[in-house]
C-alpha cells in the first residue's frame, strides 16, 4: 500500500469518526483544536442543552370544510357544545344524569387517573436530581482481643458518625432533559386520560340510544302482536262460520308467533345493553335497570367547526404531539452520555475508639469535585441508544400523523352517515306510509271476501319491516350524532 493511499484510509476513517460524532451532537467543527476545546468548555459551564429544538408540528393543506358536511352538520354554526356537558345537545334528560355518574363509578376512569398520578410522580422525582443529595452515616462496633501473653482480654468500641453531601451540575442538559421528557409524558398522561373520558361518555351514549332504539322497536312489536291477535281472533271466527279455511288460520297464528318470538329476542339485547350501562357508570347489574319509553328522542342538528380546530380539541391527538416531545427530549438525554458527569461532593463527621489502652475521637472531612469516569470505548452502545432514542422520535412523529389522519376521517365517516341516513329516513318514512296504508286496504278486503288471507300477511310484514326499519334509521343517526361529537374531542365553545 502506498503512502498516498494510507493517508487516504486515514482521513476515510477520521471523516466517518466525524459523522457519528455529529450524528451525536458533540462534535464542533473548527481549526484549531484548542480552541475547539474552549467552545466546548464554556457551553459545558453555561449549561447546554444537547436536545434538538421542538416545535409542534403543524399540519399542512387543511380543507376550509368538511366534505361530507350537509343540512344536519353545519361547518360553520352560531351554536357551540358545551365543553363540559357535551351530550346535553342530545337533549334527553336520563342520559344527562347518567353520564354524570361516569366519573365517580366507572373503574376504568379510576385506573387511568392513577396512571396520570404515577406520570406526575414521576416528574417529581425526574425533578429531584436538580438538588443535592444528602445522606446520613452512623456505626457502632465492638471487638475483644486476647493477648496469649498477658492471658487477658482488651475490649475495642468504635463509634462513628457522618454525612455526605453531593451535587451534579447539569451542564450537559441531561437532567433537564430528562424532566423534559417526564413533563411531556404526564401531559400525554392527562391527555389520555381525557381520551378515556371522552370514550366511555361515547361508548354510553351509543349503548343507551341503542337501548331505546330497542325500547322503540319492541313496542311497535307488542302494537303488532295485538294487531296480530286481532287478526287471528277474525280469521278463527271466519274458518268457524265456514268463510275461511285452516290455512289462513294457520297463517295468522305463524303470523302471531313469529312476532311474539321477535320481541323476546328484543329483549334479550335489552338486557345486555342494560347491563353494559350498569358497568359504564360502575353499579351491579343486578341492581340496576333503565325503564321502557315507547318513542325514540329527535335527532339534534350538530354543529361542527372548521378541520383545522380539530387537532386542538382531540385528546389523542394532543397525547401523541406530547409523546413527541417526549420522544425529543430523550435523544438529548442519550446525547449527554457522550460528556463526563462532573459531581461536586462533601463528606464530614466524627469517630471515637474506646479501649481499655486508648480513647480518642476524631473529626474527618473532605470536600471537592470528582470528575466520573468517560467511557473510551464501550462498543457502540451510546451511539445505539442515541439511534434508539431517534428512532423512537421517528415512530412518534408517525404516530402523531395517523392519529391525526384518523381523526379527520372518523369526523368524515359520522358526517356522512348523518346526513345521508337523514336522506334514507324521509325515504323510509314514505315507505312507512304506504305499507300502513296497503296493510289496511288488504284487511278490509279480507273481511269483504275480496282475497284470501296470503295478501293479507304479505302486507302485514312489509308495514312491520317498514317500521323496525325507520326505528333502526332513527337509532343509527342518534349514535352517529354522539360519536361525531366524540369525533371532534368532545364539546367546543366559540
Amino acid at each position: 500500500m502506498t503512502v498516498e493511499a494510507e493517508r487516504q484510509g486515514q482521513s476515510a476513517r477520521h471523516q466517518k469518526y466525524k459523522k457519528r460524532l455529529w450524528f451525536a451532537g458533540i462534535f464542533m467543527p473548527t481549526g484549531q483544536t484548542g480552541r475547539g476545546v474552549v467552545i466546548m468548555l464554556l457551553s459545558a459551564l453555561s449549561g447546554c442543552n444537547l436536545a434538538p429544538h421542538y416545535q409542534k408540528p403543524a399540519q399542512t393543506a387543511l380543507p376550509l370544510t368538511f366534505k361530507e358536511s350537509g343540512l344536519w352538520t353545519p361547518t360553520r354554526p352560531e351554536m357551540a357544545i358545551p365543553s363540559s356537558d357535551w351530550w346535553t345537545v342530545m337533549q334527553d334528560e336520563q342520559l344527562n344524569g347518567l353520564e354524570a355518574r361516569i366519573d365517580t363509578g366507572n373503574p376504568q376512569l379510576v385506573a387511568a387517573i392513577a396512571r396520570y398520578d404515577q406520570a406526575r410522580a414521576m416528574v417529581r422525582r425526574a425533578r429531584a436530581e436538580f438538588f443535592p443529595q444528602i445522606n446520613a452515616t452512623a456505626s457502632a462496633e465492638r471487638e475483644q482481643t486476647l493477648f496469649l501473653q498477658t492471658g487477658s482480654y482488651f475490649d475495642y468500641r468504635n463509634y462513628a458518625a457522618g454525612g455526605t453531601v453531593s451535587w451534579e451540575p447539569d451542564l450537559w442538559g441531561r437532567i433537564r432533559n430528562l424532566v423534559s421528557a417526564a413533563r411531556s409524558g404526564a401531559q400525554a398522561s392527562a391527555d389520555d386520560l381525557a381520551a378515556m373520558r371522552l370514550s366511555l361518555q361515547a361508548e354510553l351514549g351509543d349503548d343507551y340510544f341503542q337501548l331505546r332504539g330497542l325500547d322503540a322497536r319492541m313496542e311497535v312489536l307488542r302494537q303488532t302482536a295485538s294487531s296480530y291477535e286481532a287478526a287471528l281472533q277474525l280469521t278463527t271466527n271466519r274458518f268457524t262460520g265456514g268463510a275461511a279455511s285452516e290455512l289462513d288460520v294457520g297463517r295468522a297464528r305463524t303470523q302471531l308467533a313469529s312476532t311474539q318470538s321477535r320481541l323476546e329476542q328484543q329483549a334479550a339485547d335489552r338486557a345486555l345493553l342494560e347491563h353494559a350501562i350498569a358497568v359504564l357508570i360502575g353499579e351491579e347489574p343486578t341492581l340496576f335497570s333503565l325503564p321502557p319509553v315507547k318513542s325514540l328522542a329527535a335527532v339534534p342538528v350538530i354543529p361542527i367547526t372548521a378541520p383545522s380546530l380539530l387537532l386542538q380539541r382531540r385528546p389523542d391527538v394532543a397525547a401523541a404531539e406530547r409523546r413527541m416531545a417526549a420522544a425529543n427530549a430523550r435523544i438529548g438525554v442519550a446525547r449527554a452520555a457522550f460528556f463526563p458527569n462532573i459531581t461536586l461532593g462533601s463528606s464530614g463527621g466524627s469517630e471515637t475508639t474506646v479501649s481499655t489502652l486508648f480513647s480518642a475521637g476524631t473529626g474527618v472531612w473532605a470536600l471537592g469535585p470528582a470528575l466520573a469516569t468517560l467511557a473510551i470505548f464501550d462498543g457502540g452502545r451510546r451511539f445505539a441508544d442515541l439511534a434508539a432514542m431517534h428512532a423512537a422520535y421517528t415512530e412518534a412523529a408517525a404516530n402523531y400523523r395517523q392519529v391525526s389522519l384518523r381523526a379527520f376521517r372518523e369526523v368524515e365517516d359520522q358526517l356522512a352517515l348523518l346526513n345521508h341516513l337523514a336522506d334514507a329516513s324521509s325515504r323510509q318514512n314514505e315507505a312507512v306510509t304506504a305499507a300502513t296504508r296497503t296493510n289496511q286496504l288488504a284487511s278490509i278486503q279480507y273481511r269483504e271476501g275480496a282475497v284470501d288471507y296470503l295478501q293479507v300477511v304479505i302486507a302485514q310484514t312489509a308495514e312491520l319491516q317498514a317500521r323496525e326499519d325507520m326505528i333502526t334509521l332513527m337509532t343509527r343517526r342518534l349514535v352517529a350524532g354522539i360519536d361525531l361529537v366524540r369525533a371532534m374531542g368532545g364539546g367546543w365553545q366559540p
